[in-house]
């Protein structure tokens, strides 16, 4: 009897230990998955993370709309465009930090409903996802009338119509797939800076130009380096900042990644790096070539310069270079648009059959899609200037979305007492913060300064304001019907908190000798865990016949 004890308390022991060798084990890889994402997922590669960003941000407001921001500062426009990249990394910085910390699928959205509550997740998402789509069907309405230029028989609509729908359907393929399209379009598009610097580098030495007119230092010369002082400056920072706009589908993506916390980093760098370089660098060509009293704003001011001397076929050229330029900024955006739809059915945000169940968000993607269809109808039936001052709102989402995403991580910041990882987190803080949120006041301050703008300020405040009385409305409605009884704050749900609810309930029941229910794969050897099972399903089938 007692070596029968000794032996059951023998075997009792090395099952304890198998249990709890197990839990550490899973514990390791929930805090493997916390620090880097999905580790056996393959997903975005930097390259392609890198290419999907780009892809957002160089678009039609590089290639066409810069014109404004060089009318208004002149070749000054150059330090416009390095405060907004020293603006652009600081937020990506603050992004980063809060990515690789938790990589959630809302990114930015996910962080402020942390940071402020519920409603206040609630309005950004949407008026950041209204915002785009308004931006978008309008985008789509840009690359109609260039088609139509090359096809004058082409209607508009069914242009319009038919870009959206290519678009949506592009991004129901999956992010890999469409990461490796926009790799090839966003690509497509820096070789056409590249290009530009290249032939405005032969033109100054004298080579291939057939234009009147000296090119070189004599033409910056000519010209004020402060036409418009700082006012110009300022006047200018607006679209320089519309020309960095759409970086934050990095933070969209990055669930989509297979170890957010090593390619997301990586991925800002490279971003930052390559966009400040080849603005700079084309914004220098361009004034070495064209008079800054020469640009006009209806035409791109890379045509201009090179029309002037003697290369009037660039403007197909260009042409086709801004029709792929707005397609790469669309498929991007809509893979943003379809992100953040989806993490706002996950919060309980939208009616529930909006949920999507898979990896790829289907149902956000073709609803973000139908509702760029709608906004298409609504440029081509309402009056010209009640579109336009909605559509300008998509400017106002960005950089409204910008703020809330420095505001966010400095609250979050603050509450943590620390940068969120063991890394380094945002340089300078809390004084960069102060710097990029007054920054972006200021700028969404400027936006009447701007011809066509001041609508965008007033459209966007409009739709906060929607926004935030229809989530007031919907949480009163829900205390009342709930009897008055204030309702449990419900927690944001992300990878880490499920990692860390898991663990505490595993280790909490592991005494109990539950372990190998739990577990789908035992320890290889564990007889005694089978025998148990025998026993306990013999057992099961005695009581079953009695």
């Amino acid at each position: 009897m007692e070596e029968g004890k000794q032996g059951n308390q023998v075997k009792r022991e090395k099952l304890e230990k198998l249990a709890k060798l197990e839990k550490l084990d899973k514990l390791e890889k929930i805090q493997k998955l916390r620090e880097t994402g999905h580790p056996g997922k393959k997903g975005l590669s930097v390259w392609q993370l890198t290419m999907l960003a780009l892809g957002t941000v160089v678009g039609g407001s590089f290639f066409l709309g810069s014109s404004v921001a060089i009318r208004a500062a002149g070749p000054s426009v150059l330090l416009a465009y390095v405060i907004g990249g020293v603006l652009v990394y600081l937020i990506l910085s603050a992004l980063s930090e809060m990515t690789v910390a938790n990589p959630a699928p809302g990114s930015f959205r996910t962080y402020t409903e942390q940071a402020f509550g519920r409603g206040a997740g609630f309005t950004v998402g949407w008026v950041y996802w209204t915002g785009l789509v308004l931006a978008m069907s309008s985008e789509a309405t840009a690359v109609s009338i260039l088609l139509q230029g090359w096809f004058p028989a082409l209607p508009l609509a069914l242009a319009g119509t038919g870009i959206i729908i290519l678009v949506t359907l592009l991004n129901l393929l999956g992010a890999e797939r469409l990461g490796k399209l926009e790799s090839g379009l966003a690509a497509f598009k820096l070789l056409a800076i590249v290009a530009f610097i290249v032939i405005a580098v032969a033109i100054v030495a004298g080579i291939g130009s057939r234009g009147a007119g000296a090119a070189g230092i004599n033409v910056v010369r000519s010209q004020s380096f402060f036409p418009g002082g700082i006012a110009g400056i300022a006047g200018s920072m607006l679209m320089v900042m519309f020309t960095y706009a759409g970086f934050e589908v990095l933070g969209l993506a990055a669930s989509e990644t297979g170890n957010p916390g090593v390619t997301v980093p990586r991925a800002i760098r490279r971003t930052i790096l390559l966009l400040v370089s080849l603005y700079l660098a084309a914004m220098a060509a361009l004034f070495l070539l064209l008079p800054r009293a020469l640009v006009s704003e209806q035409i791109s001011p890379f045509v201009s310069a090179l029309s002037l001397y003697g290369l009037g076929w660039t403007g197909t050229v260009m042409n086709i270079v801004l029709v792929s330029a707005i397609l790469s900024t669309m498929l991007a955006s809509v893979f943003g648009l379809g992100r953040m739809l989806r993490s706002l059915a996950e919060e309980g945000h939208t009616p529930g059959w909006m949920r999507d169940r898979s990896d790829i968000p289907y149902r956000g993607i073709i609803i973000s899609g139908s509702a760029m269809l709608a906004g298409l109808g609504l440029g081509l039936l309402l009056p010209q200037g009640v579109y336009l001052f909605l559509v300008s709102s998509g400017g106002f989402a960005l950089l409204f979305s910008y703020f809330i995403i420095m505001a966010s991580h400095y609250r979050l910041r603050q509450r943590n007492g620390g940068p969120f990882t063991g890394q380094r987190g945002l340089r300078g803080y809390p004084y960069s913060s102060w710097i990029a949120m007054g920054s972006l006041v200021a700028i969404l301050a400027s936006m009447p300064l701007i011809p066509g703008q001041g609508g965008g300020l007033a459209a966007g405040i409009m739709f906060v304001l929607l926004f935030s009385g229809i989530y007031a409305v919907g949480a009163l409605r829900k205390r009342r019907e709930a009897g008055g009884r204030p309702q449990p704050s419900l927690q944001v749900k992300v990878p880490g908190a499920r990692a860390q609810m898991e663990a505490a309930e595993e280790l909490t029941e592991g005494h109990q000798g539950r372990s190998e229910e739990r577990h789908n794969h035992p320890a290889k050897g564990n007889k005694h865990s089978s025998q148990g099972r025998k026993k306990s399903g013999g057992k099961q089938k005695k009581r079953k016949r009695k």
